[in-house]
């Protein structure tokens, strides 16, 4: 038996200064500035970032039940194409680099990590399955003074 929810996200952006914003979890308030200058993740990096932040979360999640990594670095990258003078994203790659101890419990925790990358990949992950499989994106002008 399947069990469905539906659960509202919100963030909230707003304008720092020139090319800087900032968003911030309506939920739990958290916020990061993000934009285009230095020192600024872009909204494409984000996107990477947060592809791979998930992913990295279910991982994390799972293997440290077992052991703490000495080294747990996922680094994410795909192509920025531009077709029409439309842009979008392509050929998204998640790469794990992931060391834990050599001990039983550090084996055990390396070994599951195959397992629960690909869970993350086909199940778990919400925002990698929301972009392979789509979402719709609508904008409405809520104020115009």
């Amino acid at each position: 038996m399947s069990e469905n929810s539906r659960e509202i996200r919100e963030v909230s952006i707003k304008r720092v200064e020139s090319r800087k914003y900032q968003a911030t979890s309506l939920e739990s308030g958290a916020s990061l500035e993000f934009g285009q200058g230095e020192g600024l993740l872009t909204p494409v990096e984000l996107l990477l970032a947060a592809i791979a932040g998930c992913s990295a979360i279910d991982v994390d999640v799972a293997t440290t039940r077992r052991s703490e990594p000495e080294n747990f670095e996922v680094k994410a990258s795909g192509y920025k194409v531009s077709e029409d003078s439309a842009s979008r994203m392509e050929d998204i790659r998640l790469g794990f680099d992931l060391k834990f101890p050599d001990t039983e419990e550090g084996r055990k925790a390396a070994g599951m990590v195959e397992r629960i990358v690909k869970l993350s990949h086909d199940k778990y992950c919400t925002v990698s399955r929301t972009v392979e499989l789509g979402a719709s994106v609508q904008s409405e002008v809520l104020n115009r003074a």
